[in-house]
């Protein structure tokens, strides 16, 4: 039977190591990152952001209690009925997906490694015992950690507000909430990741961001289906 070389004990030692030191590397960039990100003026300008669809949700309730709000309509001699999960719908795509996601993945996504670069603290950071993969890791793990606290909060009381309204019951449409906080999600790690790379590559990262989903974007949504009608 042959026994165990003293170069392979050291070897199979620092592998299994590997996969510990990164995840406990990954940890304390993410705790530290954390609180810088919540604890920031993009924070207060998001809060604002994402307060908007409460507010708006605040008001048509009150219109709906008044009775100044019913619900029912005429499209092209058509009667139809819209309740409150529509609406919900309708604020999720319009108010999240379309802006308040896009917002998050800007303002917190190009800020990830360039304001190392701005503050010139990336060379210190770089140059400690940590791979750089832990880096990049947790700080993207602190990224979706602060933006879901930022808007989980507005969408589950946008959702208590408006669903049930005009009929609209909240038991039933709760699967369809769990489906809509999934496409957040997705989209917020998307986006992250995006505008992370494109916080380390350009210069004005913000600006680019910016240009990107308020110039861009729109136009990819619009040309494929209306321009051809």
């Amino acid at each position: 039977m042959s026994t165990p070389t003293r170069s392979s004990v050291p070897a199979a030692t620092s592998e299994s190591a590997v996969a510990p030191a990164f995840l406990s590397s990954a940890w304390r960039i993410y705790d530290l990152s954390l609180g810088q990100m919540l604890w920031s003026r993009r924070t207060v300008f998001m809060a604002f952001v994402v307060g908007g669809p409460v507010v708006v949700a605040v008001i048509l309730r009150l219109l709906v209690t008044m009775d100044l709000v019913s619900g029912r309509g005429m499209v092209d001699g058509r009667p139809i009925i819209v309740d409150g999960p529509i609406i919900f719908g309708l604020m999720i795509w319009g108010f999240y997906l379309r802006l308040s996601v896009p917002l998050l993945g800007v303002f917190y996504g190009t800020a990830l490694m360039a304001d190392e670069v701005e503050d010139k603290t990336i060379t210190y950071l770089f140059t400690r015992p940590v791979s750089r993969g832990a880096v990049l890791f947790g700080k993207y793990l602190a990224y979706l950690a602060s933006t879901g606290l930022v808007v989980l909060p507005s969408v589950m009381l946008v959702f208590f507000l408006v669903v049930p309204l005009l009929g609209g019951d909240i038991g039933s449409n709760f699967p369809s909430l769990v489906t809509d906080l999934a496409l957040l999600t997705v989209g917020l790690g998307v986006y992250g990741a995006l505008f992370a790379l494109i916080g380390a590559w350009f210069k004005r990262p913000l600006l680019t961001g910016l240009v990107f989903i308020f110039g861009w974007e729109p136009i990819v949504v619009v040309v494929p289906g209306y321009m051809k009608r």
